[in-house]
């Protein structure tokens, strides 16, 4: 059934209607290879694959597998320290220390340690000081 315009109906001068091309298709179609997935689908990749990277790459992550290489660090240390309880004199100077060998070495590192953190610190500083400067 077709549509039949109500009587008397009259349609504007300037109306001429558009009839489709029969021998042509209603839809267009891709002419090229259609393997490659749409640019909306590569950027929800992009953003997805973005997403994950920040979740693998984060503060708290560094600081748990700070804190899980420490705890076998320190076991690894008490190990030590329990088959080394032999005691032994430590001359430095003018001191003279009767230690066991594995507590003295633990004694030894932790000095290391903090010297290693106060220069850090330092060296921090400095930076910061100079990037404070160099801003306008």
């Amino acid at each position: 059934m077709t549509y039949q315009p109500p009587e008397g109906y009259q349609p504007s001068p300037d109306y001429n209607p558009v009839k489709p091309d029969p021998t042509q298709p209603d839809v267009a179609y891709p002419t090229g290879p259609t393997d490659a997935a749409p640019p909306a689908a590569d950027h929800r990749e992009e953003v997805r694959r973005q997403a994950l990277d920040d979740v693998r790459h984060t503060r708290t992550r560094a600081a748990w597998v700070g804190l899980i290489v420490g705890a076998l660090v320190t076991l690894i240390l008490l190990i030590f320290i329990v088959q080394n309880l032999d005691s032994q004199n430590i001359d430095l100077f003018f001191w003279t220390v009767n230690l066991p060998v594995g507590v003295s070495l633990l004694i030894a590192a932790i000095l290391g340690a903090v010297i290693t953190a106060i220069v850090g610190s330092l060296r921090m500083l400095q930076v910061r000081r100079a990037v404070k400067k160099a801003r306008p």
